[in-house]
C-alpha cells in the first residue's frame, strides 16, 4: 500500500488550446485533484450541469486540448535534496513540459509518475490533457466510442449516467523535497500457511541513494510484533485474521519501513496489513451439473471462502459516486460505505464500467471489513486487441495490480463487465482477457480472477418489478443461478433529489419530457418507460395526485421486490452463494434508477428494506404476489436464514396478517434451531381473505377518490426477536 505523501500543492491555472504544445488564449483557476472541464465551466458561469439538461452545453469539452500551468516555485535545498514533481494520475492522455520542453508522455489514467525538477525551480509548468479519446468504430456520442482506451466507458454515456466525460488532473499531484536517500515504494505482501496458524512475511522496499531500511510491524492493539531489516522475510506465528463484515472483525496490523542513514531519519513509509486467504470454491451441487449426456462444463466456482469459511455475499454494485471523479476523497467514500457496513453488506462490486477507485476507498473497506470484487476498466464493449490498446491497458493494469494486490479487502479481480455477451462479443480468446489472466496470475496469484461477469451458472438482470407479466415474486423462485451479481427493481428518487434535478414544473404531471429523459426517468432501453416505471405503478394503485405520491408507490415497490429478490437468493444458498443488487450508488441527482442510495449519500426507502434483508439471521418468508384481493389464500413458505458462524437456537416466529387497521390472523411456528452458517425450511402458512365487505380505518390509504384503485396495506409480519421481520403488500377492497 503506498503511503500518504503531504505534497506542496501548485498554483494551477487551466484553458482549452487546439494541440498540446500551445498556449491558452484564456485560463482559469484550477482545482487539482478535479477536472479540467469542471473548472472552466465554473469560471465563466455555466449553469448547474446536474439541473435540467444542462450537461448537453458541455460536449464540446470532450474535443479539446486541456492546458494545465503553473511555475515551479524556488525551494532552500540543503545539501543532497532534490525536488520533485509527483502525481498519483492524469486522465487520460497527456504530455509534461517544462519550459516548452517536453519531459513525459502517457496514455492512461490509472499510473502514476514523478518528475525530478530540482534544475527546474523558477521555471513554467505545463501539463496537456487530450482530448477524450474516441473509437473511429464505435457509435457516435455512444459508450462503445471507449472501446480502444483503459477511460471508464461509463463517462461516454450510461442508462444512469449524463454523457460528460472528465479530462484532467484527477489524483493528488504536487512538489515533494527528498532526501539523498528515499524510499520509492513499500509493499507488504505475504503468504499464510494451510492451517492460517503461520505468516511469512515478504517486504518489497525499493530504495533510491543511500540508507539502510528497516521494518517495523504493530498488531491490531497497537504493539510492536516484529522488528527487523527491510531484506528479511520474517515469520509471524498465530496472527489475528481479517473478517468481512458480519464474520469477525476486520483486524489491521499496521507497518512502517523507515530508511536511515548514520542514524539519521530519511524517509519512511507506512501502511496497514490484514491477514486473511480467500478461495474461489464450487458451490454445492454444482460439480454434478449438467446433468447427463452429452455432458458440458459445469458452472464456474463462485462460493467465495474467507479464512476457509463459505461466505454467502450480500452485497451491491458499486459505481463512482461522482461524475467529475478527481473530485471524489475520503468524505465522499466515507459516508456510502458506512451505509453499507449499516446494512449487513460484505461484498461490493466494483463495477468495470467505472473508475478503479482512490486509495482512500480502500482504506475504508480494510477498516470496515467490506471486500471488493474489483474489474478493470472494461464494459459492454468488444475491447479489440489492437496494438496500441494493448500496450495501453497493460502498464494501466499493472499499475492497477501493484496498487492493490496488498489489501486486506481486496477479495477478487475480474476482467470487466459483460464482456461474454452478444452485445460485446468477446471471449476467454479474446487478447485482452488473455493479457490480463496473465498479469493478475504474475503479479497477484494467490487472489482469484474471474473472466468476466456473468460467467456460466451465474445470472444478471432482471431490473424491474414486473417483465413479460412476471412479477419478481413469480421468476425468482424459479430461477436457479449460483450467483446474482446483477438484479435490480427500479423506482423513482427521493423528491428533494428530483427537484435538484429540475423545478416541479417539469416533474409534474409526470410524463416523458427533455429533462425526466435526460434524468433516466423514461426510454432507457427497450420499450419500457424505465426507470421510473410509471405503467406498473398505475397498474397497482391507478393515477397519483401528487408527485410525492407516485413517488412514494414507486419506492414501495422497489423495497418489496427487493427484499424479495435478496431473500430468496438467500433461501437458495448452499447452491446459490451472492447476491448483489444493481446497483447501490448514483454521480448524479437521477429522476429514477435502480439505485439505493440517492446522490450524494442519501438513502432510498429500498436501502433499509435491503439492510433487514441482509441481517446475519432473520425469519424469511416466500410471497407468491404483491397484490391480493378478498376471497383469495394468501400463503406463504416460512424460512429461517442464518449466514453467521453461530446456531440458530430453538424457538418460535408468531406469525400474524394485518389489514384494515387490525390483525386478521395469528400462528406459530415453533422450530427446532438450525446449524451455524446454515438455512432451516418451515411450514407453509395459508389465510382465506373474506369475500364480505372490508371495512378499513377512516385514516388508511384508501381513502380516495372513485377513479383510485382502493386498496389497504396488507402486513405479513414474522415476529422472533431480533429476527423480526415484515413485507407490506397490497390488499384491494
Amino acid at each position: 500500500m503506498a503511503r500518504e505523501i503531504a505534497l506542496t500543492p501548485l498554483k494551477w491555472q487551466v484553458g482549452y488550446a487546439e494541440s498540446s504544445d500551445a498556449i491558452p488564449g484564456k485560463l482559469a483557476q484550477a482545482s487539482v485533484p478535479g477536472a479540467a472541464n469542471l473548472d472552466w465551466a465554473n469560471s465563466i458561469g455555466m449553469p448547474e450541469w446536474y439541473r435540467d439538461a444542462n450537461f448537453t452545453e458541455w460536449s464540446w469539452m470532450e474535443d479539446v486540448f486541456w492546458v494545465y500551468l503553473a511555475d515551479i516555485p524556488k525551494q532552500a535545498l540543503e545539501q543532497g535534496q532534490s525536488l520533485w514533481l509527483v502525481s498519483g494520475g492524469v486522465d487520460y492522455q497527456y504530455d509534461v513540459y517544462v519550459n516548452n520542453e517536453l519531459r513525459y508522455s502517457h496514455e492512461g489514467m490509472f499510473t502514476p509518475f514523478e518528475l525530478d525538477v530540482t534544475a527546474d525551480m523558477g521555471s513554467e509548468l505545463r501539463i496537456a490533457a487530450w482530448p477524450a479519446p474516441k473509437d473511429p468504430l464505435g457509435v457516435k456520442n455512444n459508450s462503445t466510442e471507449a472501446a480502444q482506451c483503459v477511460k471508464p466507458a461509463v463517462s461516454y454515456g450510461w442508462d444512469w449516467h449524463p454523457r460528460l466525460i472528465p479530462v484532467g488532473i484527477w489524483e493528488e499531484t504536487g512538489l515533494l523535497i527528498r532526501e539523498r536517500g528515499y524510499i520509492k515504494s513499500a509493499e507488504v505482501l505475504y503468504s499464510l500457511s494451510e492451517n492460517l496458524d503461520l505468516a511469512l512475511l515478504e517486504i518489497n522496499a525499493s530504495i533510491s541513494g543511500e540508507g539502510n531500511a528497516r521494518f517495523q510491524l504493530y498488531s491490531p492493539d497497537g504493539l510492536l510484533v516484529v522488528e527487523c531489516d527491510a531484506d528479511q522475510k520474517p515469520r509471524i506465528e498465530n496472527p489475528i485474521l481479517w473478517w468481512c463484515n458480519g464474520y469477525g472483525e476486520p483486524s489491521l496490523y499496521s507497518w512502517n519501513v523507515t530508511l536511515y542513514d548514520n542514524g539519521q531519519v530519511l524517509d519512511k513509509s507506512s501502511g496497514r496489513i490484514g491477514f486473511r486467504s480467500i478461495t474461489m470454491e464450487m458451490n454445492e451441487g454444482g460439480w454434478q451439473e449438467p446433468y447427463g449426456f452429452p455432458k458440458s462444463r459445469s458452472p464456474v466456482p463462485i462460493t467465495l471462502t474467507l479464512n476457509g469459511v463459505p461466505i454467502f455475499c450480500k452485497g451491491t454494485n458499486w459505481v463512482n459516486p461522482e461524475v467529475f471523479t478527481g473530485c471524489i476523497g475520503k468524505e465522499t467514500y466515507r459516508p456510502l460505505l458506512n451505509l453499507a457496513k449499516g446494512a449487513h453488506m460484505n461484498l461490493l462490486r466494483s463495477w468495470g464500467g467505472a473508475i478503479v477507485n482512490k486509495d482512500s476507498f480502500f482504506d475504508l473497506c480494510d477498516e470496515l471489513g467490506l471486500m471488493v470484487w474489483q474489474e478493470f476498466p472494461l464494459a459492454c464493449n468488444n475491447y479489440r486487441g489492437t496494438p496500441h490498446y494493448l500496450g495501453a491497458l497493460e502498464p494501466e493494469a499493472t499499475s492497477i495490480i501493484k496498487r492493490l494486490r496488498s489489501r486486506a479487502s481486496l477479495a477478487l479481480w475480474c476482467g470487466g463487465n459483460e464482456l461474454f455477451n452478444s452485445w460485446s462479443g468477446m471471449s476467454e480468446h479474446s487478447p485482452a482477457i488473455r493479457l490480463l489472466n496473465s498479469l493478475t496470475y504474475s503479479l497477484d496469484p494467490l487472489r482469484p480472477f474471474l473472466l468476466t461477469s456473468p460467467l456460466n451458472g451465474m445470472a444478471h438482470g432482471n431490473y424491474i418489478f414486473k417483465f413479460e407479466g412476471q412479477e419478481v415474486f413469480q421468476t425468482m423462485p424459479k430461477a436457479h443461478f449460483t450467483a446474482y451479481t446483477e438484479f435490480g427493481v427500479a423506482s423513482m428518487s427521493n423528491l428533494e433529489v428530483c427537484l435538484a434535478a429540475t423545478d416541479m414544473e417539469n416533474l409534474f404531471p409526470f410524463k416523458s419530457n427533455p429533462i425526466t429523459r435526460a434524468h433516466h426517468a423514461f426510454g432507457m432501453w427497450g420499450p419500457y418507460d424505465t426507470w421510473s416505471r410509471v405503467d406498473t405503478i398505475k397498474s397497482y394503485f391507478g393515477p397519483e395526485d401528487s408527485l410525492k405520491e407516485l413517488i412514494d408507490w414507486s419506492q414501495w415497490i422497489q423495497s418489496e421486490g427487493l427484499k424479495c429478490i435478496y431473500e430468496e437468493a438467500r433461501r437458495q444458498k448452499p447452491y446459490c452463494s451472492m447476491a448483489l443488487n444493481w446497483c447501490y450508488n448514483e454521480p448524479w441527482p437521477a429522476i429514477a434508477d435502480n439505485s439505493l442510495v440517492n446522490w450524494p449519500a442519501i438513502p432510498k426507502p429500498s436501502y433499509f428494506a435491503v439492510a433487514d434483508s441482509c441481517r446475519p439471521r432473520l425469519a424469511s418468508a416466500r410471497i407468491p404476489k404483491f397484490s391480493w384481493n378478498p376471497g383469495e389464500t394468501f400463503e406463504a413458505d416460512l424460512y429461517l436464514l442464518n449466514d453467521s458462524l453461530e446456531a440458530l437456537p430453538p424457538g418460535e416466529v408468531a406469525v400474524s396478517l394485518a389489514f384494515c387497521g387490525k390483525t386478521q390472523y395469528e400462528t406459530r411456528w415453533a422450530h427446532n434451531g438450525t446449524e451455524a452458517n446454515k438455512n432451516l425450511q418451515g411450514p407453509t402458512v395459508r389465510f382465506l381473505i373474506p369475500k364480505e365487505k372490508l371495512s378499513p380505518d377512516a385514516g388508511s390509504l384508501n381513502a380516495r377518490p372513485e377513479s383510485k384503485k382502493k386498496y389497504e396495506i396488507l402486513t405479513l409480519r414474522l415476529e422472533s426477536g431480533p429476527l423480526t421481520n415484515e413485507y407490506r403488500l397490497v390488499l384491494y377492497l
